[in-house]
């Protein structure tokens, strides 16, 4: 999601260990105009929060974050990704890291206060932003690289079985992604597996 330019409707998960101080978190997202589905005091439920709330952002402010924590995390990246915002005090490199490859959007080694509320998630939401785009770029230009190699090794067999210049063959695999109506390089990979089932005699 894009960074917007309000708050206005955003939908928090805040996991915090500290009651006082996430009932003062709570207060200043709603003033931010968030809505907060859930506030858990620590990782344990967030996988089921997570499922039943759907939430934009997860914010989590703990003292002393466990591997549990991150766990949740990395299982939360890998099937139903979110924004996540974490504060913690435990600061040593090492962590950090650990909870960046686990999800982890924005990291603050710092104290969470109402103050810095707004800017942690407009950060969380934009770096989100940004290493998702990088992921549909790289799947994208390993998608063009698959495509190219079976267009390459197609117009190459039908040049060596068939004894036909580079041109020819590519005019082969050209009609024959007409008459199919599909791509060249799925008419390529198509040829590449027909040949494949001739050689196994299925």
């Amino acid at each position: 999601m894009p960074v917007p330019d309000t708050l206005d409707g955003v939908r928090i998960i805040l996991v915090d260990d500290h009651n006082r101080r996430a009932a003062a978190t709570e207060s200043q997202l709603a003033a931010l105009g968030c809505k907060v589905l859930a506030v858990i005091p620590t990782g344990a439920g967030l996988l089921r929060q997570m499922s039943q709330h759907e939430p934009d952002v997860i914010i989590i402010a703990l003292d002393s974050p466990d591997r549990d924590v991150l766990e949740s995390l990395s299982v939360v990246a890998s099937h139903n990704p979110r924004p996540v915002a974490m504060f913690s005090g435990k600061g040593n490199s090492s962590f950090i890291n650990e909870a960046i490859r686990s999800g982890v959007s924005a990291y603050q080694t710092q104290d969470i206060s109402p103050e810095l509320v707004e800017a942690a998630i407009r950060v969380a939401i934009a770096q989100f932003d940004a290493f998702t785009s990088l992921k549909l770029e790289l799947v994208e230009t390993q998608q063009k690289l698959d495509e190219r190699k079976w267009i390459e090794r197609a117009k190459g067999l039908l040049m060596e079985r068939g004894e036909v210049s580079e041109r020819e063959a590519f005019t082969v695999l050209r009609k024959a992604a007409m008459d199919r109506n599909c791509t060249l390089a799925e008419a390529s990979k198509a040829y590449l597996e027909l040949l494949e089932r001739q050689q196994t005699g299925d």
